[in-house]
């Protein structure tokens, strides 16, 4: 993606909460965008397809959770608690994961990520169960010399929202720096053929190790601002549905494209709040709805329209005839 697709997808998030009648919404769509951001760049860059995602999501989510409880009520302390836990996390969990490959690495991610789940359920001395994790303190935005602004979504929605934008376009900036530097051209390489990056003498397992745990750190990150945002954890945060949800999201907007994953995100949740308001069976629209971009979209919804819109643009006029 060049730099005026992220000057666009920036003043798109930008606008959001003033087109959008739903605050809450807006709030959801920047979280999950972020969460599908760390997927994007392990399906999209590295092609590791993983069923277990939502463990560094919760993690980072309960460690956030407790630090705010029982540590401390810094900001910035809860947000590096999650990227932290996300981080060692994954670290662990991808040393053991990335010894095998293709549906094998899948499925070593579902049974950790069921594992994870299991002992959330089990220890609710410290997890609150299926209860969740309750009364997680909001801090403020303390901001030297200057003010402190309340985060509290529901009373003040506006500032909690360009908190979680300002983070968001952090990570974009990081992220697109990444993907341009050897290191996500090694990503990429590694992607397209295992066999032929090895014999150019790329470590292949240490590179996808690397893009495992910089994943699992900023899953950590978006589970640490879904803490804030809601005021407590839910059990939910390591389930399977929420790694599901999070693939689905990133196939859906296209997989490897810098606004992917806020198309995704916006698209699933749009519909899910929409659709919820009418009938319980939401799901079976958006079923429907993935299976059919996944086969006549398999680039997913930005990246069909990127090249429609290539496709377009790139004909040449006929020639005229002459008379």
């Amino acid at each position: 993606m060049k730099l005026p697709s992220l000057v666009v997808l920036i003043a798109l998030l930008i606008v959001l909460p003033f087109v959008n009648p739903s605050k809450t919404l807006s709030n959801q769509i920047l979280i999950w965008g972020l969460f599908a951001i760390s997927y994007n760049l392990l399906l999209g860059y590295t092609g590791l397809l993983s069923f277990g995602h939502a463990m560094f999501f919760g993690l980072g989510s309960y460690a956030t959770g407790h630090y705010l409880i029982h540590l401390d009520n810094g900001l910035w302390g809860g947000l590096l608690a999650g990227v932290l836990c996300g981080t060692v996390g994954a670290i662990a969990i991808g040393w053991f994961g990335l010894r095998r490959r293709g549906v094998y690495f899948a499925m070593l991610t579902l049974a950790f990520g069921q594992m994870l789940y299991f002992l959330g359920f089990k220890l609710d001395f410290i997890t609150g169960g299926d209860d969740g994790l309750q009364g997680v303190p909001t801090p403020s935005l303390v901001i030297p010399g200057i003010k402190e602004i309340s985060l509290v979504s529901i009373q003040h929605p506006y500032n909690f929202y360009f908190f979680c934008l300002a983070l968001v376009i952090v990570v974009l900036l990081a992220k697109e720096l990444l993907v341009r530097s050897p290191f996500g051209k090694g990503l990429q390489a590694i992607r397209e053929s295992e066999e032929r990056s090895l014999a150019l003498g790329y470590d292949t397992m240490s590179v996808q190790w690397l893009a495992f745990v910089l994943s699992g750190a900023l899953a950590g990150l978006a589970g640490a601002m879904n803490t804030l945002y809601l005021g407590f954890v839910p059990l939910d945060s390591l389930a399977l549905a929420t790694s599901g949800t999070v693939l689905i999201m990133t196939i859906l907007g296209g997989k490897g494209l810098l606004i992917g994953p806020f198309v995704g995100a916006g698209l699933f949740l749009g519909l899910q709040d929409l659709l919820s308001a009418y009938t319980d069976s939401w799901q079976l629209v958006v079923g429907a709805i993935f299976v059919i971009v996944v086969i006549v979209l398999p680039s997913g919804i930005a990246g069909g329209l990127s090249d429609y819109a290539s496709s377009f643009f790139s004909r040449k006029p006929a020639a005229e005839k002459p008379s």
